[in-house]
């Protein structure tokens, strides 16, 4: 596959989270996605483990060849890897709550990675400021929103809501994913011009 292939999958990869998320709650039936957390849908006995599981090991792989299109990108147009390489904390977490289910403590072993992905487009924000377009008001609403989902570790704050306070993070990482790979393909389609 071509460098360009593996962008698409920055659009590919909150789709495929976000479809495992909700058919999941669906399949659960009193599952309530502002009140759980997104873990609980593939918890030990659930009836939605398995699909769950798969979803997010998906999203693992996809994101790991996702990391190797932007990695190339950012050789081809002598970009700054840090951003990118960063990245991985994501396909490591995400693999680690599919392998290792609620409750194991490996799952929340494996999920602590997770919380160094707003350092992406923090970093983003200052290493790549003149070579993208929009990164400013990018990279600080996918900022803003990983921060909002940061309220999860203050539990007397929304406390009914623990399940809305973990989705900002994910809403967060997808328009991050979705802008790098609008930003990374429009680099190519104008090296071709």
């Amino acid at each position: 596959m071509r460098t360009k292939h593996f962008l698409y999958l920055g659009f590919i990869i909150p789709i495929m989270f976000w479809i495992t998320t909700v058919v999941c709650g669906l399949l659960l039936g009193d599952y309530n996605h502002l009140a759980r957390m997104v873990s609980e849908l593939g918890a030990i006995g659930t009836s939605t483990q398995i699909l769950f599981s798969i979803g997010l090991i998906v999203c693992a792989v996809l994101s790991m060849l996702f990391i190797v299109g932007l990695y190339k990108t950012c050789k081809i147009f002598k970009l700054n890897i840090f951003p990118v390489l960063i990245i991985f904390s994501y396909s490591l977490s995400i693999a680690g709550a599919g392998i290792f289910p609620l409750p194991l403590r490996l799952h929340l072993i494996m999920g602590m990675p997770s919380i160094l992905l707003f350092l992406s487009p923090f970093l983003g924000l200052f290493l790549w400021k003149r070579e993208l377009a929009m990164l400013n008001q990018m990279s600080i609403l996918s900022l803003l929103l990983m921060s909002l989902g940061f309220l999860s570790y203050f539990p007397n704050l929304l406390s009914d809501y623990l399940g809305l306070k973990q989705r900002f993070f994910h809403i967060g990482w997808s328009v991050w994913f979705s802008y790098l790979s609008y930003s990374f393909i429009k680099l190519h389609k104008r090296e071709k011009l």
